[in-house]
């Protein structure tokens, strides 16, 4: 065994002794290289390559996930802190998915699956239990929230009154929130997701109001639209209001610059507009009862009902006119023998009239003031054009102004809120600066920058005449290179007789024409 390496170091020692220095440096490039790919391709295909799982962790939810990676044999990467895990990326979903399914990721909070989990509450006294369902309370509404867009995390207090049997409705307390929401980095809620916030806690908590709920932010209290938000509430519809108004200036204006434009050129036209408007909604229901016309205006008859009766009779009673005890003084006594007879008739006719319900809805916004200002070039102004622009500008503010309850026929009202000015405009800032600077600055920049674009260009140029001067040197060297031939020598002492002699002549004349003539030229020189 010793002897076979032995021998084989001898032929390796041989065969390394008898390699070339070039090729023994490629060979040793060459094992240098496959050990380097070796080594490049174990670190790649045996790596593992970690995927983010879970972030925003609380420290409670951490442990619980890294003991069922532990439990399970799963690595896993901690990061910012042990607020995030990575796991590998070949059973990422899968571990995200178990883990959500087992509910190991509850952001700090525990909810009613407490109670589940334990559901034996033999020996569980009356104040564990209620301090045990006012914390799920309080997990449950956290994981709501926290389930919101934008929150990163929350912290709930919910406070639920003592109930007694002995307390009135009035007396009793009511039930009270307290909730400090952190949301994600530069994300800042709605009014409308602040109303949700409120939403959401007051229908979890039985018998709480907005009210009594308090939510705060890193900024400060977060206030509901029901309950003392009115400025926060409406700050989205003033800003809306303001936009709608901006944009009907904005649109009335091109309006106005697209029909002077033409006329009086677009630099010589300057349009100033104000506006009044009335964002209130209104809503109006109308009930109007018509008659029929045809009817005598009585409508239509529904019912009619008519009843007739008559009656006849006599009087048989009397009595015997006296002043005795039983008798009635000054009564007339009557012999019996009087008849009556009485008739009565009634009618009763129901008419139904004819109803129109009108519902009347105002749009989003009626114009209640409107002033326009024009500045025209002076020179473009004309008595003719004054008159023409003004008769354009008092019509359409008729038109824009014709629901807005004021008397739009009266010529001085409409003639107030049009103002035409004829002025000779001040030199265009363009001409006496270029980027908000003057002229001389602006001409001493440009000379700076034409000289350095001059330098550069005969930079380049000298550098390719240098080029072209060396290549040509190069050149020139290359041909007297090619010129100095070496001449082909020809060993008379070796050869035996003359005509082997001219045979070789004739043969290097005939294959090498230029060579023998060199040749030829070399012998009488050196003769």
């Amino acid at each position: 065994m010793n002897e076979k390496i032995a021998q084989f170091r001898l032929r390796i020692s041989r065969f390394w002794s008898q390699m070339g220095k070039k090729q023994k440096i490629g060979l040793g490039a060459s094992v240098g290289v496959l050990l380097l790919s070796i080594v490049l391709l174990t670190f790649i295909f045996t790596r593992t390559d970690y995927e983010l799982a879970f972030q925003n962790l609380d420290t409670t939810d951490s442990a619980a996930i890294m003991n069922y990676l532990d439990s399970n044999g799963i690595p896993y990467e901690l990061g910012s802190g042990g607020t995030s895990i990575s796991v590998p990326s070949a059973v990422a979903e899968r571990t995200k998915v178990t883990i959500g399914s087992l509910g190991l990721v509850q952001n700090g909070s525990i909810g009613f699956e407490a109670f589940t989990q334990s559901s034996s509450t033999f020996g569980t006294t009356e104040n564990e239990f209620n301090v045990k369902y006012l914390s799920a309370l309080n997990g449950e509404i956290q994981q709501l929230l926290n389930r919101m867009q934008g929150v990163k995390s929350s912290k709930v207090l919910v406070n639920l009154p003592e109930e007694s049997v002995f307390l009135t409705p009035e007396e009793k307390d009511k039930a009270s929130a307290s909730i400090s929401m952190e949301f994600m980095a530069g994300y800042r809620p709605t009014q409308k997701e602040i109303d949700g916030y409120y939403n959401l806690v007051k229908t979890a908590i039985p018998g709480t109001t907005v009210d009594s709920i308090t939510i705060s932010g890193p900024q400060g209290e977060l206030l509901s639209s029901e309950a003392g938000g009115t400025i926060a509430g409406t700050a989205e519809a003033v800003d809306s209001q303001f936009q709608i108004q901006r944009k009907y200036e904005a649109e009335l204006k091109k309006n106005i610059q697209q029909f002077l434009g033409p006329i009086v050129g677009s630099e010589n036209l300057v349009i100033s507009i104000g506006s009044s408007l009335n964002f209130d909604n209104k809503k109006t229901e109308e009930q109007q009862v018509v008659p029929l016309a045809d009817n005598n205006n009585n409508g239509i008859i529904v019912s009619q009902t008519e009843q007739t009766s008559s009656s006849t009779g006599g009087s048989s009673a009397g009595g015997v006119a006296g002043t005795g005890e039983t008798d009635v003084p000054g009564y007339t006594a009557t012999d019996g023998s009087g008849n009556s007879t009485s008739e009565e008739s009634s009618s009763t006719v129901n008419y139904d009239f004819g109803k129109i319900n009108r519902t009347t809805i105002s749009g989003p916004f009626v114009i209640k003031d409107l002033s326009i200002s024009i500045g025209v070039e002076a020179s473009r102004l004309t008595p003719e054009s004054r008159t023409e622009i003004t008769t354009f500008l008092t019509g359409l503010v008729r038109a824009q102004l014709a629901d807005s309850g004021q008397d739009v026929n009266n010529d001085d009202l409409i003639n107030k809120k049009v103002s035409l000015i004829g002025q000779t405009f001040a030199e265009s800032t363009a001409t006496n600066t270029i980027g908000g600077l003057s002229m001389g600055w602006a001409i001493g920049i440009g000379a700076a920058a034409l000289a350095i674009i001059a330098g550069l260009i005969i930079l380049l140029v000298r550098r390719r005449r240098q080029q072209a001067a060396e290549a040509a040197a190069e050149a020139q060297e290359a041909v007297v290179a090619s010129t100095a031939v070496e001449y082909p020598t020809l060993d008379f002492d070796s050869l035996s007789n003359d005509s082997q002699a001219r045979k070789n002549l004739e043969t290097l004349a005939k294959r090498k024409p230029d060579e023998f003539v060199n040749l030829l030229r070399t012998w009488l020189v050196d003769e």
